[in-house]
């Protein structure tokens, strides 16, 4: 099937699903997207995306949508409830669509756990440390099933940390929040949200289905980053800080506990070709677009 003969439902078109469905539209596919309030989803019209209001209970609307979709793409987080979609899903009786193809659902690298600074790919067992890695992965084996009993084609797409304009370096520069932590060995990979929806649009037309890494291929230390924004910026970087002596949310700390890096080398095998390999070029494309903000 090609694109400008699908029927694509982004279920959260937040920061990552709103770029898959902008991207999709303008190669020719007809895309609904879901926003939690209609102010939200409003604003997918200037996207080209028809929007639909989706806060939790499949609604009419929403139903309508979901039997016309042929590729279906979640970007909602499951909490400790569980997958709210595939709750809604199962509650609604929808467990089949009538024209549904191919599932993508964004997951994350965290379900891979602490490797203390090791290489990861897809064949890699899952040892999920965070509770939110747990529910994470508990969501994919989900989807797994649900693909299954709907016949469908599950494609997951595990990001890693998610940047991009308005969310970036250079902002919590301005903002006073950017922090260059040290920890020896601390390592990250990261994915530009542009990467993310080229990925996602080149895995649906090529039809690959399956795991894939959704991550740069430059894995680098946090302050690294920091440092080069500042000197995008032309500003002094905050100094560092050594990790014992941080003070940061336990969110922020979580993220500290794990250290790997996550290779991309099968989605680069499908023929996909990074738009940023790295945050080296991400950043100074974000600062000289002018668009950081």
């Amino acid at each position: 099937m090609s694109l400008e003969e699908a029927r694509v439902l982004v279920l959260g078109a937040g920061f990552s699903g709103r770029a898959i469905a902008r991207l999709l539209a303008g190669q020719g596919a007809q895309v609904t997207g879901t926003s939690r309030t209609a102010e939200k989803a409003a604003l997918l019209q200037n996207d080209g995306v028809r929007p639909v209001v989706y806060s939790g209970g499949i609604t009419p609307a929403l139903e309508v949508e979901l039997k016309e979709t042929t590729h279906l793409i979640v970007s909602i987080a499951p909490d400790e409830t569980g997958d709210a979609v595939l709750n809604d899903l199962r509650a609604a009786g929808l467990s089949k669509l009538p024209r549904l193809q191919g599932i993508s659902y964004l997951s994350t690298v965290g379900v891979y756990g602490d490797h203390g600074g090791a290489w990861v790919d897809e064949t890699t067992e899952c040892q999920p440390t965070s509770r939110r890695s747990h529910q994470r992965l508990a969501a994919e084996i989900g989807w797994q099933r649900f693909a299954d009993e709907a016949s469908a084609a599950l494609t997951i797409l595990r990001l890693s940390g998610i940047y991009g304009p308005g969310r970036n370096a250079f902002v919590n520069l301005q903002n006073g929040t950017a922090k260059r932590i040290v920890k020896p060995g601390q390592i990250f990979n990261r994915i530009h949200v542009d990467d993310i929806a080229g990925a996602a649009a080149h895995l649906i037309t090529a039809g690959q289905h399956g795991i894939f890494n959704v991550t740069d291929s430059e894995p680098a230390p946090p302050q690294d980053v920091v440092t080069l924004a500042a000197s995008l910026m032309g500003v002094e970087p905050p100094p560092q800080i050594p990790y014992d002596e941080a003070q940061m949310t336990p969110m922020a700390r979580s993220f500290y506990a794990e250290t790997k890096r996550v290779s991309n080398a099968r989605l680069l095998n499908t023929g996909y070709r990074m738009r940023y390999p790295s945050y080296r070029e991400a950043l100074r494309s974000i600062w000289d677009s002018g668009r950081w903000q």
